[in-house]
């Protein structure tokens, strides 16, 4: 075996050190991969550590992110703004920038976060779409750079890893290049307790190339990402590891996967790698090597500087890469939302969703969208988006097939990445397949806009397995997702502006598949889906109590106020599209929206759980208890008892 380089055990010593003070942590992978890593960053990645948002900088995402201080130990080394050793020496300590697992936003140097196995993958294929398309618009003079994965394991047996390998080979995405921790170990022990799988005959079977090296050979590792340069296909280098590097009884087994090792281990590395300095020290020839390292890219950063300030594309990038919307977008809309208020016309938020499209996507380039196997259904293509393709990647529309789970995380690279706009459909109930990766992006806070179809009974025929009941209620526990439910053509075409000015995180429009009638008549200049719930129509009689609906059902608390007021009972009509907005808006105007010390009926086609926030205990609801069935839509907004009548029925029992 090769010896190892003293620039490799200095990622090791940082990274077991660091494990050992805080008594928690993964230092099996830092211990196995140094030597790859090392090669890596000291000879192909293009970055520079001084300024870490370098828009062409090569990206490195450690997708098995449990092993997070090898990235930490790299990002010290080689001089990342704040990442001193007192970083190192506080991993995984309240305030530190060296948080258990890496976090998107909280440490310099970190593309995405990364924990929950194979979305780091899933990310980087989206980064490496992102890259390819923007190549496509604007040329290598200002966009031409790979990206990095470091996966385990564990990355590749989650299901997730097979839809984004196989997006990855379909679109031959060239410049994705993922080292593969093989060491053929698990937290449970060998790897083969529970899988066989060959991983070099998977990957050419999803169009990759594929190599494999002894990780622990730096020639070796050299040579395969030399080769890996020149592919016309992604590549997965497999490198023959040995997890705990260095341990004397633990490495190569379970056990070494994580957890402190102890003293009498630690020492025993010291003395195994040749490292006999003290814990958090690092000499000053070999820190020094790693900071020439870290300003390796300088030269490269400065040259692309040049090529930017003389491009004609200077203001056009530099708008993309801050994600600006441009000029001309409210104006658009507002003319769409005055013709849309105009044709009265009943039809699917999905279709009205789509019709908004037609307006958006001509006008923001930056807007990439897909779909899983559904694009007529979803409504998301337009005529402004082609299909991207490999032999078009300057195509704004991705065919991510039956793939939602890889799809929403592959949106989540791409906004990581920069420059585009991602969104996507599918049926709202397979949103369950995408919940991981939309939580993720959520705990990040970038923008991805999912547009989730089909969401109620109001599916119909295709039965309880397709028709959502729990799933609105479900997403909106995410912290900091933002949930739409539009209840016609024109909070539908609000909710896309409120998502696409939205910077700080995913939003989610929930839309139906069957029709449903205009519920604003007339169109204000202000966005009232913006303030998250707004009084639709006042009751015209003295007041007696307040129906609050969503989406479709919006159209059965008007026709429930109707009946109501027939009768001499006053009744107001709020639509309540995000419950996250009307939050936000304070109690002075939730008061103000809700009435005060009026009994509420809420009415929504699922489950109850999240709406006494806004009806109280004693507060009415009409909605689902239950799965759905199989029968048309009409039948089934009888049959459970989503109606006017059964609003007006507990709008009485409770005035």
């Amino acid at each position: 075996m090769t010896k190892p380089s003293p620039l490799a055990n200095a990622i090791r010593a940082l990274s077991m050190d660091a494990v050992e003070k805080a008594k928690s942590g993964h230092v099996g992978l830092p211990l196995g991969m140094a030597d790859a890593a090392t090669v890596l960053f000291s000879e192909f990645l293009k970055f520079d550590a001084a300024d870490p948002q370098w828009p062409d900088r090569d990206r490195f995402v450690l997708s098995a992110g449990h092993g997070s201080m090898l990235l930490y130990s790299l990002l010290h080394l080689t001089g990342y703004p704040g990442m001193t050793i007192e970083e190192i020496r506080n991993f995984r300590q309240l305030g530190s920038k060296t948080p258990g697992h890496p976090e998107y936003g909280h440490t310099p140097g970190v593309e995405t976060t990364t924990g929950p196995l194979g979305q780091g993958l899933a990310n980087a294929v989206g980064m490496a779409i992102a890259e390819r398309h923007l190549n496509a618009r604007f040329g290598d003079e200002l966009v031409d750079h790979r990206t990095y994965v470091i996966a385990g394991d564990g990355c590749l047996m989650e299901g997730i890893s097979q839809e984004a390998i196989t997006l990855a080979g379909h679109l031959k995405l060239n410049k994705l290049i993922v080292l593969f921790d093989d060491n053929n170990v698990t937290i449970d022990g060998s790897i083969t307790v529970a899988d066989d799988t060959d991983q070099g005959r998977r990957f050419r079977s999803a169009g990759w190339n594929t190599l494999a090296v002894d990780g622990h050979n730096p020639d070796a590792i050299r040579g395969a990402l030399l080769s890996a340069q020149s592919s016309d296909k992604p590549t997965m280098i497999a490198c023959k590891t040995i997890i705990g590097f260095g341990a004397p009884t633990l490495a190569g087994t379970g056990p070494a996967h994580g957890g402190p090792y102890g003293a009498d281990e630690i020492a025993g590395i010291r003395k195994a790698i040749g490292w006999p300095h003290a814990p958090f020290e690092v000499p000053a020839d070999i820190l020094g090597r790693w900071r020439e390292i870290g300003a390796r890219g300088a030269k490269a950063h400065a040259d692309w500087k040049k090529r930017y300030a003389a491009s004609e594309n200077h203001s056009a990038f530099l708008d993309i890469m801050a994600g600006k919307l441009p000029h001309g977008v409210n104006e658009a809309m507002d003319a769409h939302k005055r013709k849309t208020v105009d044709a009265a016309k009943s039809d699917a938020t999905r279709k009205w969703s789509g019709a908004a499209l037609e307006v958006l996507t001509p006008l923001i380039p930056e807007m990439i969208g897909g779909s899983a196997d559904l694009t007529g259904s979803n409504n998301t293509r337009t005529g402004a988006t082609h299909a991207l393709t490999p032999e078009n990647y300057s195509g704004r529309y991705i065919h991510y097939g039956v793939r939602e789970h890889a799809m929403a995380a592959a949106m989540n690279g791409m906004a990581l990445h920069g420059g585009v706009i991602p969104y996507s459909g599918t049926f709202l109930v397979f949103s369950d397949y995408s919940r991981p990766a939309i939580r993720l992006g959520a705990l990040m806070g970038i923008r991805v806009v999912h547009v989730m179809t089909h969401d109620s009974i109001g599916v119909g025929e295709d039965g309880p397995t397709h028709q959502p009941v729990e799933h609105v209620a479900s997403l909106r526990a995410i912290p900091n997702l933002l949930v739409l439910r539009p209840a016609d053509g024109v909070e539908t075409a609000e909710a896309w502006e409120v998502a696409l000015a939205r910077t700080t995180g995913p939003s989610l429009l929930a839309l139906t598949r069957q029709n449903v009638a205009p519920a604003r008549k007339h169109h204000p200049r202000d966005n009232m889906v913006e303030k998250g719930g707004y009084v639709l129509s006042p009751a015209s009689k003295p007041e007696k109590v307040v129906l609050i609906a969503t989406g479709s059902e919006v159209e059965v608390a008007l026709a429930a106020q109707a009946k109501l007021e027939a009768e001499g009972i006053g009744a107001r009509v709020v639509s309540l599209p995000s419950f996250e907005l009307f939050e936000a808006q304070g109690t002075g105007y939730q008061h103000e929206v809700l009435g005060h010390n009026l009994p509420r009926v809420a009415v929504e086609a699922g489950v109850r759980s999240g709406w006494d926030r806004w009806i109280g205990p004693e507060g009415g609801f009409v909605g689902m208890t239950g799965f759905g069935a199989s029968a048309p839509a009409k039948t089934l907004f009888q049959h459970f008892h989503i109606t006017a009548d059964a609003v007006v029925k507990a709008a009485k029992e409770r005035i």
